[in-house]
């Protein structure tokens, strides 16, 4: 047994498209480890995963489905690369199958073979007609919308056939568009910020600022939001299978702003600090950009006007793979990823007590600058980098 992977965007890439492949086939076995798989190779414009007998599909399956790269993928059998042996094999193969109307459909990339993928398509139909019309007497030939569709393929040296196409994720694969830091809240959005990101081939290092209080017991309802955090990265994991994670304490910067500057001005200073020790730690991490979930005019602090004042603070890039999507969309999207039921867990904010009535949605930049001034910027930065915590996860 086989599974034959299909690239899109790789494709594309011409003299780069080996270092792609070779990071898709990287990703892929890391993907099936355990899994009872033999061999991961690039034949002509596909990977070929060669299974054992004791590999199982569903693991196979659930594994692969989470491969960024990977356009789609099929379980496939292979035989000789001789006409006789593809028809037989092929009625074989549908033999055990129910259905009534049929189609071949073949792709000929091995162009020595002496017969086109039309012929191969007239050939092996009628051989099955002939052959399983015996035990199906309403067995015919539906080239619109048969019950089912015999894929052949005539690559290298094989010939493999195969009945489905599973989707894929598409996209690049991890890792091949370097590092950034994401800023994960443990809310809705910036999982799926996150997932985006990996999605174009961007591995992530996590960074989550909490305001925990150790000696402050918290609320049995309430989800801790370092453990909740730590959740919603296990279950990205499955997408760059591990990852590093940034714990930075936030309290006492969020004590200093919003005791000591304009409480309308609080969330547009919190976000400048985050963003400033997030480009330190994209310095040290060799990151290329922060990854937020900021979504435009869903909050406060996410109007156009406030996202230029918040990124005035860093020099680094802030990508915002969510800019301009409904929050619906957001939603069904966390749901398919499995990120949402641990996003809405209720949790303890330190700065909702503090935050104002009516925070500044169109925030001057000087004026955020003077109100920084009533404050040891470079101080607080430093004191929470210090007490960071990092982990494997």
């Amino acid at each position: 047994m086989y599974v034959i992977c299909h690239y899109a965007e790789i494709g594309l890439k011409g003299k780069n498209r080996k270092f792609f492949e070779e990071k898709l086939i990287e990703n892929l076995k890391k993907s099936l480890v355990g899994l009872s798989c033999r061999k991961v190779q690039r034949i002509s414009g596909r990977i070929l995963i060669e299974l054992d007998e004791k590999a199982k599909e569903s693991k196979i399956k659930e594994a692969l489905k989470n491969v960024f790269g990977v356009a789609h993928f099929s379980f496939a059998v292979s035989c000789e690369q001789e006409i006789e042996a593809i028809k037989k094999k092929s009625a074989e193969f549908l033999k055990s199958k129910k259905f009534e109307t049929f189609r071949i459909e073949t792709k000929r990339s091995e162009k020595d073979f002496p017969l086109t993928s039309q012929e191969v398509n007239e050939k092996v139909g009628e051989y099955i007609l002939e052959n399983l019309k015996v035990q199906n007497a309403k067995l015919g030939v539906d080239l619109k919308n048969p019950d089912i569709t015999c894929f052949i393929e005539i690559v290298e040296k094989y010939v493999f056939l195969y009945l489905e196409k599973i989707k894929g994720q598409g996209g690049l694969p991890i890792g091949v568009s370097g590092k950034a830091i994401s800023l994960l809240s443990g809310g809705i959005d910036s999982p799926v910020a996150s997932f985006y990101g990996m999605r174009r081939g961007i591995r992530m290092v996590f960074l989550h600022f909490h305001t925990q209080e150790p000696e402050k017991i918290q609320s049995i309802q309430k989800q801790n939001s370092i453990e909740k955090t730590k959740k919603i990265i296990r279950t990205l994991n499955k997408y760059q299978f591990s990852s590093k994670f940034y714990l930075i304490p936030f309290l006492n910067i969020q004590k200093g702003i919003f005791q000591k500057t304009n409480p309308e001005l609080g969330c547009i200073l919190c976000r400048r600090f985050m963003f400033r020790i997030a480009e330190v730690l994209a310095e040290k991490e060799k990151a290329e950009a922060l990854i937020t979930g900021e979504n435009i005019g869903q909050v406060a602090s996410q109007t156009l006007v406030n996202i230029r004042v918040t990124e005035e603070a860093v020099n680094i890039p802030v990508l915002r793979p969510l800019i301009g999507m409904d929050k619906k969309d957001i939603i069904d999207k966390a749901k398919e990823i499995e990120t949402f039921d641990t996003s809405i867990l209720a949790e303890e904010f330190y700065c909702h007590e503090f935050l104002a009535k009516h925070p500044e949605t169109k925030a001057n930049l000087e004026k955020v600058k003077e109100e920084e001034k009533k404050l040891d910027v470079e101080k607080l930065i430093k004191e929470a980098i210090k007490k960071a915590k990092v982990e494997i996860i």
